[in-house]
């Protein structure tokens, strides 16, 4: 259904020291620049772009909204979490644990303030 997710920053230089820690915790790439200045995650189909607003107004998080990233073990949900954290994030909500439908699920806010979820998939 989506071709990309589009988030704005403040600071592209700390949004990639975070989004590279994070995606590379879950075995993705680094991210690329485009001629554009937008820094781009490219795996497994998905696509994350971060850039400046081209308003020229500062970025600021979504008010409710989450983004959610798959993640295949408990361990990569747990080093993404951990990355993350070293990398400026701020870790929210509960501590990265098993939800009751047996999926396991960690909480975090890029330095810019927008929450994020890594996921693996619910195994009932």
């Amino acid at each position: 259904m989506f071709t990309h997710i589009m988030i704005g920053s403040n600071d592209l230089e700390r949004a990639r020291g975070f989004y590279d820690a994070t995606f590379m915790a879950l075995g993705g790439p680094r991210g690329e620049v485009d001629a554009r200045g937008r820094l781009i995650y490219v795996y497994e189909g998905g696509r994350l772009m971060i850039t400046r607003p081209i308003d020229g107004k500062p970025a600021t998080a979504a008010n409710g909204g989450t983004i959610g990233i798959a993640a295949p073990t408990s361990a990569h949900v747990q080093a993404w979490h951990a990355a993350g954290t070293a990398h400026g994030g701020t870790a929210i909500e509960s501590p990265p644990a098993e939800r009751s439908n047996g999926s396991f699920v960690a909480y975090l806010r890029d330095p810019d303030g927008n929450k994020l979820s890594a996921r693996t998939a619910a195994s009932r």
